[in-house]
């Protein structure tokens, strides 16, 4: 079966053509600056024998249907083409960010669900119209594909009803659905499978720690293979300390600073989102260039760094306590796979609750099969690199095959 996977931003779409009988990539691409005066075409084709050919190219692209017309021209054409036309993909399968209350599972795509995705706008309005906007363009396109919708929120409506709500009037949830929700559940899901085939233990008795930690980031506590607490909440600023989000803040702060400021709820909320987190600290959000930057003496890149680890710990610490045993922490995503410097330093201090890494694995995680975890460790650690279009794919597969 071969399945198309689709995740789309405001001005992005990113997409992954794979082959599920070995669960192979036969092509990936990536449309940026969608609607702007010129666009980048980044398109990568790989035949089962291994040659690979990529192409990077400048083009116009002036809306989310221009970008996905030119991924198929890519997907078909003679010279970067994996499939001879539309017709060889058996299906879609769509990232959507916010799946509010009503999806807990991944979904046939039919009029009620888009109804339904509609109504979550409000909860994610950054992210769910260009979701909703590209499933459209997607059936308009290929009405004869099935399409599925996959939610980053889904994995974590195990999470039980003392952790996700809000202490708030109780209005608030009924009416406007305020709760913690969380998010990189697609991620979250999918390194928790993996970690439970490393450990060779069911994914239905396992304990973990999961730290998805990339210029967004989120830490999961998974008891028995389902999600029961996560860092973010009903937006993705709660929690750790972001490239460009503040994460955890007292409410008042913002209150304090608006009156002060005399700013509006549309500024509060550019600054939060786009002006915090480590850029709010030293003035910068790649952690690369803010690890150069204090080895230089920046006083203030060091903060964020300490600032950063701090955050994770004190997840990582409440987790391993509410979960009572762990069997393994995970880190993943940009930073969790690439940083060794941030794993040790996340991991510091954790020793009395049985979790001690190995600082030669930690440098070259690949060379031990993903384990950074000292040989007498309680906790397993490993870092295992995500794949979200993969998961995607593996729930679409799913949905797809129970249509009979």
């Amino acid at each position: 079966m071969r399945i198309l996977v689709v995740n789309c931003g405001s001005s992005s779409l990113k997409y992954q053509l794979l082959d599920m009988d070995g669960e192979r990539i036969m092509a990936s691409g990536l449309m940026e600056r969608i609607g702007e005066p010129i666009g980048r075409v980044s398109h990568r084709t790989q035949t089962a024998s291994g040659p690979i050919h990529q192409v990077t190219f400048e083009r116009t692209m002036t809306n989310h249907r221009a970008a996905f017309r030119e991924a198929i021209r890519q997907l078909t054409a003679s010279a970067t083409g994996a499939i001879a036309g539309p017709e060889e993909i058996d299906a879609v399968g769509h990232r959507v960010v916010h799946g509010g209350e009503a999806f807990r599972e991944p979904t046939l795509v039919d009029p009620a669900v888009l109804d339904a995705i509609e109504k979550t706008i409000p909860l994610a309005p950054l992210h769910n119209p260009a979701n909703l906007m590209v499933i459209n363009i997607a059936r308009e396109l290929f009405p004869y594909i099935p399409q599925v919708v996959v939610f980053d929120t889904a994995f974590h409506h195990t999470i039980p009803p003392h952790a996700r709500h809000y202490a708030l009037p109780w209005s608030y949830y009924e009416e406007l659905g305020v709760r913690r929700y969380g998010f990189h559940g697609i991620s979250h899901r999918y390194v928790a499978r993996e970690a439970a085939r490393r450990l060779d233990l069911p994914l239905k008795s396992v304990n973990l720690i999961t730290a998805h930690l990339g210029n967004g980031a989120s830490i999961c506590a998974i008891r028995d293979g389902a999600s029961v607490d996560t860092s973010m909440g009903m937006t993705p600023l709660q929690g750790l300390i972001m490239g460009t989000r503040a994460g955890d803040l007292d409410p008042g702060v913002m209150m304090y600073i608006a009156r002060r400021l005399n700013m509006s709820v549309d500024q509060l909320e550019e600054v939060l989102q786009n002006e915090s987190g480590l850029k709010g600290i030293c003035g910068m959000n790649d952690m690369r260039d803010i690890q150069k930057a204090a080895e230089s003496g920046n006083e203030r890149a060091r903060l964020a760094l300490d600032m950063f680890a701090h955050r994770c710990r004190h997840y990582i610490g409440a987790y391993a306590f509410e979960l009572g045993r762990v069997d393994a922490l995970i880190f993943t995503a940009g930073i969790g796979e690439n940083d060794a410097h941030i794993r040790a330093a996340c991991c510091g201090g954790l020793a009395p609750l049985g979790l001690e890494l190995d600082p030669f694995k930690n440098q070259a995680p690949e060379d031990h099969h993903g384990e950074i975890s000292a040989a007498g460790s309680r906790i397993k650690a490993y870092v295992i690199p995500t794949n979200e279009e993969l998961e995607i794919a593996r729930q679409t597969v799913k949905v797809v095959g129970s249509l009979g």
